[in-house]
């Protein structure tokens, strides 16, 4: 991991505002406190992986809380999942409530208010994974009620989650950017396999005929991605399903349409072609018409949209 922020190296008073400045800048926007001020101390370190981000931190007692008002402000829509690693934590969101303690799994949104609460002596220590939302491929409305709830990291699947988060935090940096892209796949379906797991045992119409149904179509469109006719009323036909149907399933099940979904996978799927080095040969157009974007200037816009660089660019790049 770098090292991004050591208070060690910052005069007293002035160091908690420097952590308001650097959470603000390498996490989301909060309002800091410290019950004194003087005496607080925090370090900061984090390794990027793609759009998501593992952080570690270790800090002595605050309070942080994201009003409505920070909000509206700036919100980059993201998943925080926190693996307590020290000290104990209290966090409210969405009217529940929950104290974390060592080896606890919580998960919170950037989009929700929200407070948590370091109290103690001794310092906290804190892993954080943050992602965007969309990456997430679970309805927002059932995560929404895992959220600030503890879940357990020591046994079960939770132990899978947590163990490759401590990796990453006790790691180096010797990690490439295409490393990078795999370990944040990696990581955010581990992330998806837990939240999944507490939402099967908590909410069984999971497990409905509705949810198989949708299951089978998000498999379909993986394995369909390259088509370029992929689109909602072939999947519908496919599934022998209306097109009303199928969009109420989207609803129901997933955080975006499913036209969002395709050209998301397909931008993925081509992100991950364009950092291959065994596909130089590859012309850019190539690997656009490969996931289903025949024009090879559609293919750049979205693909520029999607990740704030032109594909040229970022092949050059990575």
């Amino acid at each position: 991991m770098l090292t991004v922020f050591d208070s060690a190296t910052i005069a007293a008073p002035e160091r908690l505002e420097a952590w308001r400045d650097i959470t603000a800048a390498s996490l989301i926007p909060t309002a800091l406190d410290s019950p004194d001020p003087e005496a607080f101390t925090a370090r900061l370190r984090a390794v990027p992986l793609g759009d998501a981000q593992v952080t570690s931190m270790v800090y002595t007692s605050l309070s942080s809380r994201r009003s409505p008002k920070e909000i509206r402000r700036s919100d980059p829509e993201y998943y925080q999942v926190g693996l307590i690693r020290a000290g104990r934590q209290d966090i409210a969101q969405n009217d529940a409530g929950a104290t974390l303690r060592r080896g606890e799994l919580v998960i919170y949104d950037s989009s929700r208010p929200f407070e948590a609460i370091v109290s103690g002596t001794s310092p906290a220590e804190t892993v954080l994974l943050q992602f965007p939302r969309r990456m997430l491929p679970l309805p927002a409305r059932q995560v929404a009620g895992l959220c600030a709830t503890s879940l357990p990291g020591t046994k079960g699947i939770g132990r899978l989650l947590t163990a490759f988060l401590a990796s990453l935090a006790d790691g180096g940096t010797d990690c490439t950017e295409r490393d990078a892209l795999r370990l944040q796949a990696i990581v955010v379906d581990l992330t998806t396999a837990v939240l999944a797991h507490h939402l099967e045992r908590e909410n069984p119409p999971l497990r409905s005929p509705t949810h198989t149904l949708y299951l089978r179509i998000i498999a379909f469109i993986e394995e369909n991605l390259h088509h370029p006719e992929l689109h909602p009323t072939t999947i519908a036909v496919a599934h022998r399903i209306s097109l009303r149907y199928l969009h109420r399933i989207f609803q129901q099940h997933h955080p975006v349409s499913v036209n969002a979904h395709i050209r998301v996978r397909r931008l993925d799927r081509a992100r991950h072609d364009l950092a291959d080095r065994r596909l130089d040969h590859l012309t850019i157009a190539t690997i656009g018409r490969r996931w289903g974007f025949s024009r090879p200037a559609d293919f750049s816009r979205a693909f520029r949209r999607h990740t704030g660089t032109p594909p040229r660019d970022y092949r050059n790049n990575t």
